[in-house]
């Protein structure tokens, strides 16, 4: 055993340095201000608010304010609801097999046949197809 010798040299084991979201933690910054190091801290325009910093809301919510105009959606016609009715209960067809013959949710012509839908030219030329009736234009 007279070739082996020993390393005695010591070995220092040291953490990672701080990542910068680590540095801006409380308690760095405690543990800082307690060694007497020098802390810059800068208060953001914008911190804790949910604004971006190029918004101008103010303008905007007045333009809204000052708008009177009521705006709502187009509904279905009754002459189209009750044709549709019509149509599908001489072909004797539910609501769900009408449905289902159009690949649509049931819901759907139940909302055409109550007049809440807002009227899809798509679903209406199906339906047309399928009823074999004219439900648009002049009759």
């Amino acid at each position: 055993m007279a070739g082996i010798t020993q390393d005695w040299e010591p070995v220092v084991i040291r953490k990672k340095t701080p990542t910068a979201a680590a540095r801006k933690d409380e308690k760095a910054v405690n543990a800082a201000r307690r060694s007497g190091a020098e802390i810059e801290t800068i208060k953001k325009a914008t911190a804790a608010t949910n604004k971006s910093a190029s918004s101008s809301t103010s303008l905007n919510t007045r333009k809204l304010d000052e708008e009177t105009e009521n705006l709502s959606h187009q509904k279905v016609p009754s002459e189209l609801k009750k044709a549709i009715m019509h149509a599908r209960q001489e072909k004797k067809l539910t609501q769900a097999q009408l449905a289902q013959l159009i690949n649509e949710k049931p819901q759907i012509i139940q909302e055409y046949e109550s007049g809440k839908a807002i009227p899809n030219q798509q679903i209406i030329s199906k339906l047309e197809r399928t009823l074999s009736v004219k439900l648009r234009g002049k009759k």
